[in-house]
């Protein structure tokens, strides 16, 4: 006999074989012993997750001569047909190419002949959501009444396509996903049972990239065998085989985006495709990586949900103890819609590198908060203040900074004498709204960037408005060192102090109908002593 497939090899004979759907193993079981097993069942769920085995498994138990706690006993004569697949009595049908009027007519005709061995006629229906609207229909009154040595047993993973006719009329199973834990355990069954050497780690990766799948992971597992035949089965060997990437290149990436190093992130990029590595493979796992990061900024007992080894656990909660959770989320959205768009792009490597090139320069997300406050978060970080300086200087370790340290306090502690400037007259703000064009050429970054979508109006008194849909930039530009800042600009260019307002436009509100517009056209009146006399006088 040749070679047979590991998933058809070790495909469960018995109910106790069937890993991670207990709760419809047992209710199937209950059923055998009680002898009230229906005449209709539905099993839904994902791929590989049982639905086919347990369909083959209860249509032995049905028909067994003598089961065994609800289990087939797999001895019997009818046990050994069905399982060599020569028995008349079990009948496999493939919607998918079977799903026309005619096909499901056959059945019909068929189920009127008793079976001549055994005790039921099981008719298992694969894909049957495949089947038309017509098959279905055909199908509806057989599916409804049919005779008591029948049983129809229909397996989709698409159970939303099916008519509810149909599903009112079966009792319906739904399979889990399989744990991680539960195909690791099955994967080390099966290896001790072939004589393969695998290390823990590669058979714990092989478990998580099967998404939940049984039969995925064991179609995986000999794959990573075929191409490694007669060798330890390392975990190295093991991302080699699947096209994946290594933990540690996911932690250098976070790093080097997170500091805004382009070129560091797009040779680590380049160092991936050289490998040979499945891109949107990658950019899916960087995707579970920055999940893993945020749960773990999140909470501290997280280390059961987030699925690593011990030393990449720990390099983990040392980067999301420095990482900012607004940026962890800002590069998961991206990187999101990456994994979207990138499975019908024709230039994966291209559509990565514009990805790395906006998560490193985040004024390029224009229009977006979370970009927004990485902005900020930047320029903090590289801002070095004198109180900052001061700080360092007096918890210095070196000798000459440590002697300075109270000259240095000293001289930070001095006040500045700062130039009294006289008021600004309305005439003093019209002349720096007609000229605030250039005074943006003149302003320093990154005010600059924020100025260039502010508006300005007029107040109460005569007071300037710089009116922003921002509320960040509000907070910012009214008091600290941001108001500091562009109110010495402003009064450096006028050459008078100007007093203004930084206000907030809720985007429910119209600037046009709650500010006057000044860049528009100057369209306020310039009040003089000369027009106060005349009041005076009327």
């Amino acid at each position: 006999m040749g070679y047979v497939a590991l998933y058809r090899k070790f495909r469960p004979p018995v109910f106790e074989d069937v890993k991670g759907q207990d709760h419809i193993i047992t209710t199937l079981k209950n059923q055998i012993r009680s002898d009230r097993v229906g005449h209709a069942y539905l099993f839904c769920g994902t791929r590989g997750t049982g639905k086919t085995s347990v369909a083959k498994i209860l249509a032995k138990a049905v028909n067994c001569e003598h089961p065994v706690d609800g289990s087939p006993c797999g001895e019997c004569e009818m046990c050994k047909e069905i399982a060599a697949g020569n028995s008349m009595n079990v009948i496999e049908i493939d919607a998918a190419s079977n799903n026309g009027v005619d096909n499901v007519r056959e059945i019909v005709d068929e189920v009127s002949y008793s079976p001549t061995k055994g005790k039921k006629k099981v008719y298992i229906i694969d894909e049957v959501h495949m089947l038309s609207t017509g098959a279905f229909n055909a199908l509806l009154k057989t599916l409804e009444e049919p005779p008591e040595y029948v049983m129809f047993i229909l397996a989709t993973t698409e159970v939303h396509k099916i008519p509810i006719t149909i599903l009112s009329r079966c009792q319906r199973y739904d399979f889990h996903r399989i744990t991680i834990d539960t195909i690791e355990d099955r994967l080390r069954q099966v290896v001790t049972a072939e004589g393969i050497e695998v290390e823990d780690k590669a058979l714990r990766y092989i478990a998580k990239t099967a998404d939940g799948s049984m039969r995925d992971s064991l179609s995986l597992l000999d794959q990573c065998i075929a191409f490694n035949y007669g060798e330890v089965l390392t975990y190295d060997k093991v991302l080699g085989v699947l096209g994946a990437v290594d933990t540690e290149v996911f932690s250098k990436l976070f790093s080097a985006l997170y500091t805004q190093n382009v070129n560091e992130a797009l040779t680590i990029l380049s160092d991936v495709v050289i490998q040979g590595r499945e891109l949107t493979q990658f950019v899916n796992d960087f995707v579970w990586y920055l999940r893993n990061l945020m749960l773990i900024q999140a909470s501290d007992q997280m280390e059961d949900v987030v699925d690593m080894s011990t030393d990449n656990l720990k390099v983990l909660k040392e980067q999301a103890d420095k990482a900012d959770t607004d940026s962890i989320l800002r590069f998961i959205r991206i990187f999101s819609e990456l994994s979207t768009n990138i499975r019908y792009a024709a230039q994966k490597r291209i559509l990565i590198e514009i990805t790395l090139i906006r998560l490193c320069k985040p004024q390029m997300d224009q229009g977006q908060q979370d970009s927004f406050e990485d902005r900020l978060r930047i320029l903090e970080e590289h801002d070095e203040s004198a109180s900052k300086v001061l700080d360092k200087i007096q918890s210095g370790q070196i000798g000459l900074l440590a002697a300075s340290a109270g000259a240095m306090q000293a001289q930070a502690a001095a006040p500045v004498q700062k130039k009294v400037l006289d008021k600004a007259v309305p005439d003093d703000i019209k002349r720096l709204v007609s000229g605030w064009s250039k005074a943006l050429m003149q302003m320093p970054s990154p005010m600059k960037n924020y100025m260039q979508k502010a508006k300005l109006s007029l107040g109460n008194n005569d007071k300037l408005q710089i009116v922003f849909d921002n509320r960040q930039l509000v907070d910012k530009y009214s008091h600290g060192e941001g108001g500091s800042e562009l109110s010495s600009f402003i009064d450096e260019i006028v050459g008078k102090h100007v007093e203004y307002e930084a206000k907030f436009l809720e985007p429910t509100q119209n600037f046009e109908e709650n500010y006057v517009n000044l860049l528009d056209g100057i369209n306020f009146d310039v009040v003089t002593e000369d027009d106060d006399d005349e009041k005076e006088n009327l």
